[in-house]
């Protein structure tokens, strides 16, 4: 089966909201893929529609080819985690994978195996409901990997998860998709996508936004930008915007310089003897490319006091 997630032309209304306008992009395999946009974008209601747990009104969703209704043994060909907390609180996080394993024709072995890759081994005849999050998560990431699928849609998976738990999840989700599988990660924390992530999908009001490489997303975000450091601020920002400039203040001795190359900003800081101690090219975060990019589309906003 070809390892890919295809959505085309999805439109879906619940009542008077329009939760998709048309999303569409495609999935590669031996990439992760992030799935980003602000709350209210799309991005849960594009899986559900994609795993067969929504009707779309429009478009479609394929898994390498197929509509997930037509696979036979659906765990064969995508895992997928959508909620930590669908689980069943009395059985133990074996006997949970056992009941999963068991209606698509996979035998206890398989089990045991998840538990170890999803670092539960010794957690295996524990109850799933006296689980933290990061476990819950943990137990669900095991539950996709079941049918050892070429395909995998993970939602918020870095969510409850510890330090040392984020450090194997990032070099896991690389691993699975050097492996050839098409891995899409749909998160919030884009400090652990620019890590983890090949490629970005950012989405807003039900449309996308952007579909690019992480790379690229960042170094059109940089449009470079300037980072100096100087110890005479309010000098370096006077001499810098009266050559054209503009300046933005980023920290106490740090400033951000756009209209300037870094050449120029050493030349003329040099001719007037203002001091500085650094002057690099300003490489954005994946969080100010993502901020920059669904500016337009966030739909609940905090007001700064």
């Amino acid at each position: 089966m070809e390892a890919t997630i295809e959505v085309t032309g999805l439109r879906k209304r619940f009542g008077h909201t329009l939760a998709l306008d048309g999303m569409s992009f495609t999935v590669l395999p031996g990439q992760v893929t992030g799935f980003v946009g602000p709350n209210g974008a799309g991005k849960s209601t594009t899986m559900r529609v994609a795993l067969g747990l929504d009707a779309a009104d429009e478009g479609q969703a394929l898994i390498g080819g197929q509509p997930y209704a037509s696979l036979r043994t659906p765990l064969r060909h995508v895992g997928a985690l959508l909620d930590a907390g669908a689980l069943q609180p009395s059985r133990t996080a074996r006997n949970h994978l056992l009941w999963l394993a068991h209606s698509q024709g996979l035998g206890a072995r398989r089990v045991d195996e998840v538990l170890e890759l999803a670092g539960l081994g010794s957690a295996a005849r524990r109850k799933a409901g006296g689980f933290s999050l990061g476990m819950r998560q943990r137990l669900g990431i095991a539950a996709a990997l079941l049918g050892d699928p070429p395909v995998l849609m993970l939602d918020e998976p870095f969510n409850g998860l510890d330090p040392e738990g984020i450090v194997w999840i990032r070099g896991f989700l690389r691993s699975l998709a050097a492996e050839g599988r098409a891995v899409l990660v749909s998160s919030h924390l884009m400090s652990e996508l620019q890590d983890t992530a090949g490629h970005l999908v950012v989405v807003g009001r039900g449309r996308v936004v952007a579909d690019a490489g992480v790379a690229d997303l960042i170094t059109a975000a940089s449009n470079g930008r300037v980072t100096l450091r100087t110890p005479a601020r309010p000098e370096a920002m006077r001499a810098l915007a009266h050559a054209g400039a503009t300046v933005t203040v980023t920290d106490r001795d740090t400033l951000t310089v756009s209209g300037l190359a870094a050449e120029h900003v050493v030349q003329l800081l040099g001719g007037q003897s203002i001091p500085f101690s650094e002057v690099a090219a300003h490489r954005a975060t994946l969080e100010e490319a993502y901020l920059d990019l669904t500016r337009d589309a966030v739909e609940f906003r905090g007001t700064p006091r």
